[in-house]
């Protein structure tokens, strides 16, 4: 066990546009990693130029312009700090979309959340195993709003984010890639709105309108009510817990969306995780607690392919678990392993 190893928490406050220049001042080495990732990854992959890349991103400017001017205030706090164009600061979070765009994406996260008499407490407990390629930047955040909001933020490539709300829930996501994709507001810039929401009721109904593919989210709050959202590209299901849990990998739940799924083809392990993941979590029903929760998300059923991610050496790109978090809303805590959770120490934060 890696006991030392620990995120550096990076905490911002102020106008959007402060909290952009804290973060980038705080996480400026991760955030032109990202870029120089991006621009390696797509010319590599796909014979895609800098500039290339950026006009695509930028297609999705004015939508993300009027659906949240704080977070642009934000990227242009970034951009400031990091010495990177803003557009270059844009298109990060415009990853998943760009991929997509060019014809090739991939996530790999198991996720949970239970409650109620599943639980050992009966306090609502979620969480995850953050996936993805290894060079692939972890940073955390504590944010304080000016309107008195608290957040916690697992930033995944200065893109995706994890998100923990002292407004008393926390958000988990998975890639869920359907064949086709509805190009409105990308992941990147509307997860940011929707966990900025003064409660989840107000989370949900921004998710309704935005989460058209490329993710699947749960939401779960300190009161135990809990909801999981799956969208395809012209559609979403809401879903809802069985015997006081929520669980997912990377393909789709939801019946009528299954001829859609790319799963099978992309992520075929996420049908065994979920299977490996929901018998240990009903053989620990009623005791399930933090460390209960802490071995489970370490399992190592199927290395590397398992719930706790490991490189597989024999193949030419490999995933591996960056980060793992627990969180407890009613306690106003999470807990963070930065890296995998058989090999790292999990620390708790708290509000």
């Amino acid at each position: 066990m890696n006991h030392g190893k620990k995120l550096k928490l990076i905490e911002c406050s102020g106008t959007p546009y402060e909290i952009g220049r804290q973060w980038g001042e705080g996480c400026r080495e991760s955030i032109r990693t990202v870029s120089e990732n991006i621009r390696s990854c797509m010319a590599l992959y796909y014979q895609a130029s800098q500039e290339d890349i950026l006009v695509n991103a930028m297609k999705y400017f004015q939508a993300v312009q009027a659906f949240d001017p704080y977070l642009v205030e934000i990227m242009q706090g970034q951009a400031a700090a990091t010495g990177l164009r803003f557009e270059e600061i844009f298109a990060q979070k415009c990853f998943n979309e760009l991929m997509f765009n060019y014809g090739s994406i991939s996530g790999l996260c198991t996720s949970f959340a239970a409650t109620g008499e599943a639980t050992k407490d009966g306090k609502t407990i979620l969480g995850q195993n953050i996936d993805f390629l290894s060079d692939a930047p972890i940073d955390l955040l504590k944010i304080r709003h000016s309107d008195g909001l608290q957040q916690y933020v697992l930033s995944f490539s200065n893109s995706s984010e994890f998100t923990f709300s002292s407004a008393g829930f926390g958000m988990c996501a998975n890639a869920t890639i359907g064949k086709n994709y509805a190009f409105g507001v990308p992941v990147g810039c509307y997860l940011p709105r929707v966990m900025r929401a003064a409660s989840m009721d107000d989370a949900l109904t921004i998710l309704k309108t935005v989460a058209r593919g490329l993710g699947y989210y749960h939401l779960a709050d300190a009161g135990g009510k809990m909801f999981g959202i799956e969208g395809v590209h012209n559609d979403f299901e809401l879903r809802y817990p069985e015997r006081g849990m929520l669980l997912h990998s990377n393909h789709y739940l939801t019946e009528r969306f299954r001829e859609e799924d790319t799963a099978a083809q992309l992520q075929p392990d996420s049908f065994h995780r979920i299977e490996r993941i929901r018998g240990l979590m009903e053989s620990h029903y009623g005791a399930l607690d933090v460390e209960t929760i802490q071995q489970i998300l370490a399992d190592h059923d199927q290395h590397p392919y398992s719930i706790c991610r490991h490189v597989d050496p024999a193949a030419p790109v490999s995933s591996v678990t960056l980060a793992s978090f627990i969180m407890i809303p009613e306690e106003g805590v999470i807990h963070i392993a930065a890296g995998n959770p058989c090999e790292c120490e999990y620390v708790q934060y708290g509000f």
